[in-house]
This record gives C-alpha cells, structure tokens and sequence, in this order.
C-alpha cells in the first residue's frame, strides 16, 4: 500500500510539472516568436501589434489547453497569491512553479533554434544586449532608455494588477462572471489591452516565469552575463513587481468588490423573493 501511495504521488507530481509546463511552452512560443519576427524583419513582417497579438493567442491557447487541468496556471506571481490567500496549497507551488520555468526556458531555446538562422544574420554572429542590433529583448524584457527603474517598477506593478483585476472580474462566479467557454478568450483580451496601453516602458512582463527563464536561457547562449546588469540591473523588477502587484489587485478587488457581492440566501431562493444584487 505505501508503495503503491508513493507510485501516485509521483504521478501526481509529474502532472503538476508537465501540465503548466505543456501551457506556458504553447504561450512563450507564441510571444516569443512573434517578437523574434518583428525584431529580425525590421518592421517589415509585423509591428508592435504583432506582439500583442502573439502574446494573447498564446494565453488563450494556453489556458484551453489546461485549465480544465490545473486551473492554467500560467503566472508564478498570480500562483504565489493564490498559495498567500489559502487558495492553493503550498504544497502545490514548487510543481506549478517548475512546470512554469521548465516551459518557459524550452519556449526561449525553441524561439532561439527556430529563428538562429536570422538572428546570425541580423547580427553577423555577435549577440548584444544593447545598441543597434540588440536582439536579447527578443527573449526577455528590458527598460526604454528613458525609463528610470522606479518608473519601470511602477509599470509593471500598475500593468499586473490590472491583469489579476481582469482574470477575477472574468472568473468571479458570484459577480457578473463570463460565460462558459469565453474565459480563456477574454483573459487573452485582457493581456491584448495591457499590451496595447502599458507595453511602452518596459514591455509588460507581468509575470516572473514569463521573463526570468528566457533571461537565463540567453545568458547561456551567448549573450552574457549583460542580460542581468543592463538597464541598472532590471531583471529583478520582472520578478518582484508582479508578485506585489498581483498581490494588490487581489486585495483591491476583495475590497471593493468581492466582499460586497452577498450571497444568496436559501430561505429568499425557496420564497421566490427577488434578489437585489450589489456591486
């Protein structure tokens, strides 16, 4: 018996770890190779829109392929949250985590393999970080010049609470919540628009498995420990601002929203009462 309970629990492991792997693989692919065509065209296969668009259709696909499965767990920050709130057990964090990281870094490496023929060729074999023809943003993101890491910072938390405010609102079943069906569609809309309105200044990361994968992974093949130091050492705000600014857009919505969305007593159902909803 105990054999057999470890034999399950392993396999219970392994599903936790292949499936946000399988789906964040599916969505970095998409992003990821739709900043490499953008980059590596000069503007002539695509534009800014072009990466948002990737970037949506990749979450959306993402969460079809497992959120039946593992509630899609696409963003370590919003997952961190989920485990801070008693939403998810802890126990369940490294797994999803991992799977996160693991899709992430083989998306990076894929992007890399799929397009290493452009990217020698658009940078006659030398990988830089800045310049003319930097090409490491095409992996991770990176800080507009003009762009303080305060100001940075402010992105990306601004731009991850926004996005937890949209996945709660699209899944809040005793709000307004979406049809069946129409989450994973809707929940790609809300990375669609923070792209279009918030991409800007730092190229909304918003998501810690999203960035810090793919920086490792360019760090390892050839572009340097300058992945890590350039822009004032910004890989760190991928991975802090999200966590806190999913963090704050939950407890903004549990504030404003959630806890004024009163549920509907037994006793009104069986009278045929009217039910007023508040907002």
């Amino acid at each position: 018996c105990r054999k057999s309970s470890k034999g399950i629990q392993s396999i219970t492991a392994i599903i936790l770890i292949l499936t946000p792997f399988s789906l964040f693989f599916m969505h970095q692919t998409f992003g990821l190779s739709s900043v490499a065509q953008v980059v590596l065209g000069k503007g002539h296969l695509g534009e800014q829109l072009s990466i948002n668009l990737g970037f949506a259709i990749g979450v959306t696909l993402g969460i079809h392929a497992a959120g039946g499965i593992s509630g899609a767990h696409l963003n370590a920050a919003i997952t961190i949250t989920h485990c801070i709130l008693g939403n998810l057990p802890w126990r369940k964090l490294p797994a999803y985590v991992i799977g996160q990281v693991l899709g992430s870094f083989t998306a990076a490496a894929t992007v890399f393999g799929l397009y290493y023929d452009a990217l020698y060729d658009y940078t006659n074999g030398v990988f830089t970080v800045t310049g003319p023809n930097a090409t490491a943003s095409i992996f991770s993101t990176y800080p507009a010049p003009y762009v303080s890491l305060a100001g940075g910072f402010f992105s990306e938390f601004i731009a991850t609470v926004m996005l937890i405010l949209g996945v709660l609102v699209i899944h809040d079943e005793k709000n307004n919540a979406a049809l069946k069906g129409t989450q994973a569609l809707l929940t790609g809309i809300v990375v669609l628009g923070i792209g279009l309105g918030m991409g800007m200044n730092t190229g909304y990361a918003i998501n810690p498995s999203r960035d810090l994968p793919p920086r490792v992974f360019t760090a390892m093949a050839g572009w340097g420990t300058d992945v890590f130091t350039a822009g004032h050492h910004w890989w760190w705000v991928p991975v802090i601002a999200p966590i806190l600014g999913s963090f704050v857009g939950t407890l903004i919505y549990k504030l404003f929203i959630d806890f004024h969305n009163q549920p509907v007593l037994e006793s009104e159902k069986e009278k045929g009462q009217p039910v007023v909803e508040s907002s």
